[in-house]
């Protein structure tokens, strides 16, 4: 008689089905089969020299698309929420004075992230749809002296593409270094880590480099890495350890690299073929097939009646757009209805937009004219069929 109380689970014995979707949601996106092949290769050791080549081409592959020669330059093991904290926990110690630009989520985010080791916390808030003038940062930096401003450049929950043109610059100059999330934005629309004057910067994997979640891309600058390998506490997490991590990742002078933690092998496969098929199509040519794609669906969305939430068109994040919820529909219903009629993915908002917005995300391979004929006429169809109050 067996000792086990818990018996074989019978949905195990089915076989794993997924559905193929068409994800123009906010993300992920559709990984590609060349993408999802290169995920699929053997598994190796996590400190076999063919792996370390691996991670050396995806640190060229992430000093590419964020145009910088930053030697401390990797992926952390995990999705953009790992990396927020592996900037903060590493850049910051306990009773620092940090300020957080909240225009839509991931500003909340970043503040309750450095709330929890102890920071001292403030931030300035921008009604959702809206961002911050240089004049408005540099008060803050004035008033609050903080070691860390973050700020968001792709704001996913509001389609706002916040301008970091002059940001970096103000930063250093009030002794203040600059980290922004560009998750949701990174290789569709222009940046520049270096000239930009960021420090610190990150993405993830499943947006545009249509990779599937679980690595990370983030970058330290020379001016970051001072400060957090000069640090007098060590940091909060022992995995997000920037001394250990850039060891790993081959980032430091050390002759020999020391056993961290194992490292998501496949993830690295497929990370690096994302950052391959980036490569190949070239920086410049993304950007502007984002743009392209992203003006004529504004355009459609426009034609149709409907209106885009972020009024002015220079901060309109090309890789997620934002559309008013149509007056009168129940936006659940809307979005229920186009993924059980046409197989697709849109969503609702997120944070401070739930209720205001559906938004739609063209990313990386669906950022294409064919896909926007697709989510309009989808579009057209929820209209048409989706219950309309007349209140």
């Amino acid at each position: 008689m067996s000792s086990l109380t818990v018996p074989p689970p019978t949905c195990l014995r089915r076989p794993l089905v997924v559905p193929h979707r068409h994800m123009f949601g906010p993300g992920p996106s559709n990984a590609p089969q060349r993408i999802l092949e290169a995920g699929a290769k053997p598994v190796i050791g996590h400190m076999h020299p063919e792996i370390f080549e691996i991670m050396s081409d995806i640190k060229s592959g992430i000093q590419y698309m964020f145009q910088t020669q930053n030697r401390v330059s990797f992926a952390v093991s995990g999705t953009g929420h790992t990396a927020m904290e592996c900037a903060i926990f590493n850049a910051v110690e306990p009773g620092e004075s940090v300020l957080s630009a909240v225009n839509g989520i991931w500003g909340e985010r970043a503040a309750d992230m450095a709330e929890r080791i102890g920071a001292k916390v403030n931030t300035i808030v921008a009604p959702p749809g809206g961002f911050f003038s240089l004049e408005e940062i540099e008060q803050a930096l004035i008033q609050y002296k903080p070691v860390l401003l973050f700020v968001t450049h792709g704001e996913s929950s509001t389609g706002v593409l916040h301008p970091l043109a002059g940001i970096g610059a103000l930063c250093h100059r009030y002794d203040c270094l600059l980290l922004v999330d560009s998750v949701a934005a990174m290789g569709g629309t222009p940046l520049y880590m270096d000239q930009q004057e960021i420090d610190i910067l990150y993405t993830g994997s499943q947006k545009v480099l249509n990779v599937p979640p679980g690595t990370a891309p983030i970058s330290f600058s020379d001016r970051a890495c001072q400060k957090i390998f000069n640090r007098k506490t060590k940091p909060v997490s022992f995995f997000l350890d920037l001394s250990w991590l850039s060891n790993y990742w081959g980032c430091d002078d050390k002759p020999a690299r020391v056993y961290h933690h194992t490292g998501p092998i496949t993830a690295f496969y497929s990370l690096r073929e994302g950052l391959a098929v980036l490569a190949e199509e070239g920086l410049e040519n993304s950007w502007k097939r984002h743009e392209s794609a992203a003006e004529y669906f504004h355009s459609g969305l426009e034609s149709m009646g409907l209106k885009l939430f972020v009024k002015e068109k220079k901060a309109r994040l090309p890789t997620v757009t934002t559309i008013v919820a149509p007056h009168g529909y129940d936006w659940k219903e809307i979005t229920a209805y186009i993924m059980k009629t046409h197989n697709l993915e849109i969503s609702g908002g997120l944070g401070p937009s739930v209720g205001l917005v559906l938004r739609v995300g063209l990313m990386g391979c669906n950022s294409t004219k064919a896909s926007v004929d697709m989510v309009l006429a989808a579009l057209k169809d929820a209209l048409k069929h989706c219950h309309k109050s007349k209140v």
